[in-house]
């Protein structure tokens, strides 16, 4: 366990050693036996969201019934990461590693690290910039090294968002609920995620493996399908995106409230995510909007029709396809073709796979397309001609 020093205390929170004693004799931070007991991590982060939030002007009693409440038992999770006690400028940090100071800024930026991370590095951003230099002294281009940067940034903030808010909601609240003692409130959240968070980098680890395995073979198959364009701009793919949403959304949310309508949702993603084929995968969601991108639109377009046919409960779906050129950048996708996708499921009705002419053209005789017309789609000054799809009968 790390054991640190009042001045050390007080300076990790920004103020001083005499401010930290008068918290202490408050009775502010129950995580502290008292002098001249030396300093645990867990108390140390105690006295940091004291300062925060004296500085955000909640008086000391606030301060204290959040406290005694157990509302600010969070200072398990600071003895489980190393402490470092040497910092690093940016400067001393460039000339460390070989990178510009500008690089490193830009870097961080882009990662989703403020100043705050900067003002601060460490031993273990040391190492991750030197992690970074490898891979791009490996020969690794700087435009996609930058790219990754930003998508296992804002993949892993994700993550780490969500864990500490499902420990909060399934682990911190029921304890407050029951009353639990601040002091060994801490030390129930402190056991479990003594035990729970070591594992969580080997799981990522072997997760990330798999998929990278999954997508390596998928990539495989689709140069082999593909023709190669060598004028083609970097960074430019054609592929097939599909967008599905739940007709009547809006009203369900109004109707049964929403927690309830949040569980549709849920359940809707799931069956989407679940139901795909190897050659397409989501690529992000907005509320109950679902963005899929595959590299067979054959395959992408069969499974919205089959999807659809197997659909009962209300609010049914509706989905729009469309296939076409679009911009591969920061693990998303951009582009015209992109809105139009996203204008064309706009206009299809629930329980339906509406589909642009150039899915009808590519598909073939695989589906059934019925033609509703050349429609005029929101923000494109040209018409697009819409088809509804469906299985061929009898297959």
């Amino acid at each position: 366990m790390t054991e640190l020093t009042l001045a050390q205390v007080a300076a990790a929170a920004g103020t001083t050693p005499a401010t930290v004693r008068r918290w202490v004799k408050a009775g502010l931070v129950p995580q502290y036996p008292g002098a001249p007991a030396p300093w645990s991590g867990r108390a140390a982060a105690h006295v940091r969201i004291i300062a925060r939030l004296r500085e955000r002007g909640h008086s000391l009693e606030e301060i204290r019934e959040a406290s005694d409440s157990g509302r600010l038992a969070f200072g398990f999770v600071e003895e489980l990461f190393p402490h470092h006690d040497r910092r690093y400028t940016i400067a001393e940090a460039a000339e460390l590693t070989g990178l510009e100071p500008a690089l490193i800024e830009r870097f961080y930026a882009t990662i989703g690290l403020g100043d705050a991370s900067l003002a601060a590095l460490d031993d273990e951003d040391l190492a991750l910039l030197r992690d970074s230099v490898a891979v791009l002294e490996a020969g690794f281009p700087f435009v996609a090294f930058m790219q990754l940067a930003r998508v296992y940034g804002q993949a892993l903030a994700q993550m780490a968002d969500a864990s500490v808010r499902l420990v909060h909601l399934y682990v911190h609240e029921p304890l407050m609920r029951d009353g639990v003692d601040a002091v060994e409130m801490a030390e129930q959240m402190s056991e479990l995620t003594r035990q729970v968070l070591p594992l969580a980098a080997p799981v990522m680890q072997r997760l990330h493996a798999r998929f990278l395995q999954h997508f390596v073979e998928q990539d495989v198959v689709g140069h082999m399908e593909l023709d190669v364009d060598s004028s083609a701009e970097l960074g430019r793919l054609r592929v097939a995106i599909a967008f599905a949403d739940l007709a009547g959304y809006t009203r369900m949310t109004e109707e049964l409230g929403d927690a309830e309508a949040a569980g549709v949702v849920e359940r809707f993603l799931e069956r989407v995510e679940t139901s795909l084929p190897d050659s397409a995968r989501v690529i992000k969601t907005i509320g109950d909007e679902v963005m899929v991108v595959g590299n067979d639109v054959a395959a992408l377009t069969t499974w919205a029709v089959d999807f659809q046919a197997a659909e009962v409960q209300r609010p049914l779906p509706r989905m729009g396809v469309h296939y076409g050129d679009v911009v591969y950048r920061d693990g998303d996708y951009y582009g015209r073709e992109v809105n139009q996708a996203a204008r064309v499921v706009a206009r299809a009705a629930a329980g339906e796979v509406l589909v642009t002419g150039a899915v009808a053209d590519a598909v073939g005789s695989a589906l059934r397309f019925e033609p509703i017309g050349a429609v005029k789609l929101k923000g494109f000054s040209e018409t697009t001609d819409l088809l509804v799809a469906t299985s061929v009968p009898g297959t």
